[in-house]
């Protein structure tokens, strides 16, 4: 697997590079594409040359690419967010994996449901796998949108509804169709450096952009980018520490120790530090003659992105870790083991329980607070070299750090033109391959099992994506008599995705010693991946997609599409859509159509642990393959509950959407209603009891106290390999991918577009504004949904969105006024309801110092709003919720140059 992604790593940089040089030895002048009303003409949810989104039959919005640059953030999904109403993306503090690749929201579904496209071709997923996706993202593999550069960015166009039969899977809650520029002259470069009013995210942007000619009948656009990010603290002390601190216990003070990243609190929540985050863009073509050109596109980038896990106790009752801190209950006197005494520290039998030297079960734990090591008892195990507790190594506990290298790169090639047959046969014949990478690593923890010869820093592994993709799209105009020509396009597609798992190094997921003595083995907080495997699967697809303009008023699309997976069987789509003009400036738009989502390679074979934070406990939960040999008994324990086995294939969408856009004097309006019918959507069901699940395969009725146990136990009686079970002996609950549970999202969208002169100057005022609202209709049978799920769906996300933006230009000035609306919401992870709505005020001023010159400063969120503080904090550390719709960092700043040539 290295070899393959490494040859197309080299293969991508050998393009770019050698585009580079044969742009800068062209001299002839070249025109670049060029279509009259750039900004009114589509090519999304279209096959015709001449639609525009005026006269589309489903709502396309259309972003250019300075609307984005005279944006504030360089982030690209930060600017939808501000662009689009219905699109929802926020910081992942503490998610795991989610971390690296933010999962964004479209229309209040997964990611998955959205899908990206960068020149009208499907791009590649990302690797990572959400699994702790906030309730809305839980198990969606999404597609990397940061790693695109808004510099590189013509315009974005966002189809507002479902597109399965024109375009495959995930077109359900709609289509992101990023278009790169195409220019073949040109320089621009913008600098740019911001920071919070707090002092802390600072970060800066270097990104330029370069159109050069390629002969005299081609281009080569190239676009670089280079950022930083710096992670903010929006934390308080934890009251469990605060407590050991406060009882003398001084260890638990000393937190720069603890966390190895801050000194102010034990553990941080805020916005994760981003590093060496780099992007690569090119964009080309080249016309052989006056019927053909070739074209050429692809990325490559990389970045590091790093946050913190939770605090891991060392002594609090009630809120020790489990499997490196908590022991029996222990007599106060002697140490043993006795359900009449007080909690402990575990103490492990280096040599092994019965050989050798014996250990007392636990350091008793009592003193002031209730949080003190028995000193005579933890003298006694830190002479007995036989005899272990991580409190004489990591006194104060400790707070792993985890994060990511993630590496994206992609190329496409193709050649499009038109045959001389008939009215002409219009063609575009292209292939493509995208990968995402991404190598963990994990710091500052342990891997408890392997006692006082645990490193500190793992390797826990990787995982990566691939996609392959062949295309042959044609379109034919016919001449049938209507008003405009019939436009029959059809086509076929060959797709290939390879999920790959690369295995940790061997202390992160290492059995150690004290493995079978309550001891958690793998490293703290992810652990490793024990072996490396590939999953994968293909599809072929066929499709008709027929367009016309049947009168000067009405315009009618019909599509339909068959395609056939590997894995999953096959499944059939359609769509219906028409806009009909009342007046010239009345018009009423329609759509109804069928959509589908297809599990992932990924979905289908990734093993996962992770820890969260249940009712103030930290606990083990993981996600089992089915095919697995975990998944198969987990399977089994849920099969004898009488509802059924888990399966898993594509879910199943129903969309409808009716619309009206008017003029008004001098405005243009848009207002379009939908609701999508989801069925069997994938998902990670509710968490079951591992333990249970393991005591119903045991035979002897031996009833475990605990996974480790049980695990042993089974192994011994054949029942089970132990060596397939690694990484799970802390392991409290488990859940599947399968498919699930039923939702019907309901919707309204309203757009508005108002110029005018104001003070001598242009002006232009945005109005949109997103109603949005979730229903959950059936929980699922065989695997169904917790109400935790149930809730973070409904109500996670604000049902109301919106904002109004003001740009006036005026000689060398420009400004920007806008106002974001984010309705209420219930932040269900913290069990706070009722959160109420708030208003967000970004200004931004720029000064047109000369014809290649500009210098802008902005302020976000002006009036340095937060979030509602939670009522929980001092339980985990958090002061602001992660899932705030608008972040939690409170008001930023920025400088801008930016030069033009």
């Amino acid at each position: 697997m290295k070899t393959k992604i490494s040859r197309l790593t080299k293969n991508i940089r050998f393009i770019i590079a050698s585009s580079v040089a044969v742009g800068a030895i062209s001299t002839s002048p070249v025109f670049a594409q060029e279509t009259e009303n750039t900004e009114s003409i589509i090519v999304t949810g279209t096959r015709m040359t001449d639609r525009s989104a005026a006269d589309s039959p489903v709502p396309v919005d259309i972003i250019s690419g300075e609307d984005f640059r005279q944006n504030s953030s360089a982030d690209v999904q930060d600017l939808l967010r501000t662009a689009v109403p219905s699109f929802n993306i926020n910081s992942q503090p503490i998610s795991d994996a989610a971390t690296i690749v933010r999962p964004a929201n479209l229309r209040g579904l997964s990611p998955d449901h959205v899908l990206v496209l960068v020149n009208g071709k499907r791009r590649h997923r990302g690797s990572i796998i959400s699994f702790l996706g906030g309730g809305i993202s839980d198990g969606a593999q999404g597609v990397d949108i940061s790693a695109i550069p808004s510099m590189a960015l013509k315009q974005v166009e966002v189809l507002r509804d479902g597109a399965s039969s024109q375009y495959g899977s995930d077109a359900i809650a709609g289509v992101l169709n990023f278009i790169l520029k195409d220019d073949s002259e040109g320089f621009e470069v913008v600098t740019r450096y911001g920071s919070t009013y707090e002092g802390d995210g600072n970060n800066y942007t270097i990104a330029a952009n370069a159109g050069l000619p390629l002969g005299d009948s081609g281009f080569v656009n190239l676009t670089a980018e280079i950022r930083d990010v710096e992670g903010t603290l929006r934390s308080v002390v934890r009251g469990d520490s605060q407590g050991m601190i406060d009882a003398g216990y001084l260890p638990a003070a000393d937190f720069q120790t603890i966390n190895s990243y801050t000194s102010e609190y034990s553990q941080y929540w805020g916005q994760p530090d981003v590093e060496d985050d780099v992007k690569l863009f090119i964009n080309s073509a080249f016309e052989i003659n006056e019927h053909a050109e070739v074209y050429l596109f692809g990325n490559y980038g990389e970045r590091a992105v790093t946050g913190g896990f939770f605090y891991r106790n060392p002594l609090t009752e009630g809120a020790q870790r489990g499997g490196v801190y908590r022991g029996p209950t222990v007599d106060p006197l002697t140490g043993l083991a006795s359900d009449e005494g007080v909690h402990s520290v575990l103490v492990g039998d280096l040599d092994g329980l019965g050989n050798g030297g014996s250990c007392i079960a636990g350091i008793p734990i009592g003193g002031v607070g209730n949080v003190t090591p028995d000193p005579t008892f933890l003298a006694q195990v830190t002479a007995d070299n036989n005899c272990f507790s991580f409190i004489e190594t990591i006194p104060g506990g400790f707070v792993p750090r985890f994060g990511g290298n993630n590496e994206d790169q992609s190329i496409a090639v193709g050649v499009r033109g038109e045959v001389n047959v008939g009215s002409g046969l219009r063609y575009d014949l292209s292939a493509q391959q995208g990968s995402n990478k991404t190598d963990f690593y994990i710091r500052n923890t342990i891997n408890a099992s392997m006692g006082p010869d645990t490193p500190r820093d793992f390797v826990p592994g990787g995982q990566e994506q691939t996609e392959t993709q062949f295309n042959l799209d044609l379109v034919y105009d016919l001449d049938v008599g209507f008003d405009s020509d019939l436009s029959i396009a059809f086509g076929a597609e060959y797709r290939e995705e390879e999920f790959d798992l690369f295995a940790g190094d061997a202390a992160s997921y290492e059995l150690g010693v004290l493995a079978s003595q309550g001891f958690s083995s793998s490293s703290n907080g992810f652990g490793g991946f024990p072996a490396s495997f590939t999953s994968s699967q293909d599809s072929t697809a066929f499709y008709v997609d027929v367009e016309a303009d049947i009168t000067e008023q009405l315009t009618l699309q019909a599509a339909v599409r068959a395609e056939d997976f590997s894995e999953f069987g096959n499944t059939t789509d359609f769509k219906v859509a028409g806009i009909f003009h009342v007046t010239d400036d009345i018009r009423i738009r329609g759509a109804i159509s069928t959509g589908f989502h297809a599990p992932t390679a990924g979905q289908a074979n990734i093993t996962n642990v992770t820890t969260q934070n249940v009712q103030g406990v930290l606990v083990d939960q993981g996600t089992l393959p089915l095919s697995s040999a975990a998944g198969q008994l987990g399977a089994n324990f849920i099969d004898s509950l009488g509802n059924g086995r888990p399966e898993l294939g594509p879910e199943d969408a129903k969309n409808f959407s009716i619309g009206v856009g008017f003029n008004l004097a001098d405005t243009t309006w848009t207002i379009d209603y939908y609701n999508i019918e989801l069925t069997n959507r994938v998902a990670l069901g509710a968490n079951v009891d591992f333990l249970d699940a393991l005591n119903f395969a045991d035979s002897t009725g031996a009833n475990y106290g605990s996974v480790s146990a049980a695990l042993t136990g089974l192994d011994s009686q054949g029942v089970i390999d132990r060596n397939n079970f690694i990484g799970l002996d802390d392991l409290a609950e488990f859940r599947f991918f399968s498919n699930s549970f039923d939702t019907t999202t309901t919707g309204i969208d309203v757009v508005g577009n108002i110029n005018f002169e104001f003070m001598g100057g242009d002006s232009g005022i945005t109005i949109a504004a997103n109603y949005n609202k979730t229903e959950v209709d059936s929980l699922g049978t065989v695997n169904p949904i917790g109400s935790g799920r149930v809730a973070a769906l409904e109500d996670l996300l604000p049902n109301i969105r919106g904002n109004v933006s003001w740009n006036h230009t005026q000689g060398e000035y420009r400004t920007l006024l806008r106002a974001s609306y984010y309705g209420g919401w219930d932040d269900t992870g913290n069990g706070v309801n009722g959160i109420g709505a708030e208003v967000l005020i970004d200004v931004q001023v720029a000064y047109q110092f000369s014809d290649q010159l500009e210098f802008v400063a902005g302020v976000d969120n002006l009036l340095d709003t937060y979030p509602q503080e939670n009522p929980g904090a001092l339980g985990s550390g958090q002061l602001y919720s992660e899932s705030s719709p608008f972040g939690f960092n409170g008001g930023t700043w920025y400088l801008q140059a930016r030069f033009t040539y």
